[in-house]
């Protein structure tokens, strides 16, 4: 059975590249598409503690107020 031509060692070289290339715009892709998800489950997990602090009727810095009492005594609690 007769083959084809064979690849020259350039031509490998070039095709190589040429795979290493795409699959760089691959991972990029993905990367990105990747970074939004994450963006969009911080921003649903916002909306959930937003949420519950409207319910509250509390404003933001009540909140942030008590978080940082709560982080102290917890500190303290450690040591």
């Amino acid at each position: 059975m007769a083959r084809g031509q064979r690849k020259t060692l350039e031509e490998k070289i070039a095709a190589k590249m040429e795979l290493i290339e795409a699959l760089t715009t691959r991972l990029e892709s993905e990367q990105r598409e990747l970074e939004e998800m994450y963006q969009e489950k911080r921003r649903k997990e916002l909306e959930v503690v937003s949420d519950i602090i409207e319910e509250a009727g509390l404003e933001p810095e009540e909140v942030a107020e008590v978080l940082q009492q709560y982080l102290e005594r917890r500190e303290e609690a450690a040591s």
